[in-house]
Parts: C-alpha cells; structure tokens; sequence
C-alpha cells in the first residue's frame, strides 16, 4: 500500500510530471533541471531524490535518466494491486534478518527505529544508500534518510555515532567511511 501511495504521489504532482517530461526527452544534470524548470536547488533536490526513491528516474555521476522499464513495471504493479515485499540480503545474519523484518515496511521505508542495541543493522541498511568518494550536505544527507523515515536528526546522528558516517565539526559537511 505504501508504494502504491508513493507512486501516486510521485505521479500526481506538477513539478515532478514536469521533471518526468523533461528527462523524457533526455537526461540531465540536477542543475541543469533547475535552471530549465525554474526551480531552488532544494526543491529539485527534494522531487529529484523521490522521484528516484520511488524508481521513475535513476542517477548515475549526478546525470538522471528516466527509468522508462521500471516506470512501465510501477505503474502496472500499482494498477493491478501487486504489493512489494521487502526480503533481505541473502548473505546477512538471521539476527539481522529478522531485525529488519520487523523494523521496515515493505517497501523497505522505516515503520520503527530499534532500540539502541538492536539498530546496527538498520544503520547498515541506510548507509548503503551513501556512495564512498563524495561529501554530502547535511541537507543531501536528510534528504536520503527522508525518503526512509522523518527523524533525519537522529538517524544522522545514529550514522556518524556508529562510525558509518564522517563529518566535519561543523556539520558542513559528511561523507561515507570505508
């Protein structure tokens, strides 16, 4: 149900039609979308990282491309009803398995964050959206975590106090540690 609500919503607001129509024709640069499309840099950041949360566009070296092959499959899938099911990586512990079962949704956003001893595995889970060899804003960086779960605050601060994340003292600036 949640992906359905996501597609829809995806689909059902002007500005990311817009962007849909733009990378229809062919891919760009956030960037260069925001300056085609009148938009803030926030705000392209913002449609841009649903967008690719929800599957419609993919990115590649910070160019976006429409995923015409996953935008054809959601749309089916949300008109037939099928539901995603969220299923771990095969190569992960029972323990871990079994934590994000039960933490996450099936579409793979956060229903609940576990207590402190149990939240590694769920830290694992969200770092991997982080690429290594690129610093992040702190914006960038919540608007990753958004797309899972709203508490960007504590879940950032979940990352950097785990050692997945780095940052600067001043918050300027994080990247991924290897």
């Amino acid at each position: 149900m949640n992906e359905m609500l996501d597609f829809v919503k995806a689909m059902s607001h002007p500005v990311r039609l817009r962007i849909i129509g733009l990378l229809s024709q062919s891919p760009a640069t956030r960037k260069e979308i925001a300056e085609r499309l009148n938009l803030s840099a926030r705000d392209s950041l913002d449609h841009l990282g649903f967008l690719e949360f929800v599957g419609a566009v993919r990115q590649a070296d910070g160019v976006f491309t429409l995923d015409n092959d996953k935008l054809a499959a959601l749309g089916k899938e949300t008109l037939t009803g099928a539901n995603a099911v969220f299923v771990p990586d095969e190569d992960l512990d029972e323990n871990s398995k079994k934590i994000l079962k039960d933490c996450l949704n099936a579409d793979g956003t956060i229903r609940y964050i576990p207590e402190q001893k149990k939240i590694r595995p769920l830290l694992d889970y969200l770092i991997r959206n982080f690429e290594f060899d690129r610093t992040y804003r702190e914006r960038e960086v919540n608007a990753i975590i958004k797309r899972f779960h709203q508490d960007t605050a504590g879940l950032r601060r979940d990352l950097v106090d785990a050692g997945l994340l780095a940052r600067e003292s001043d918050g300027s600036k994080y990247w991924r540690v290897a």
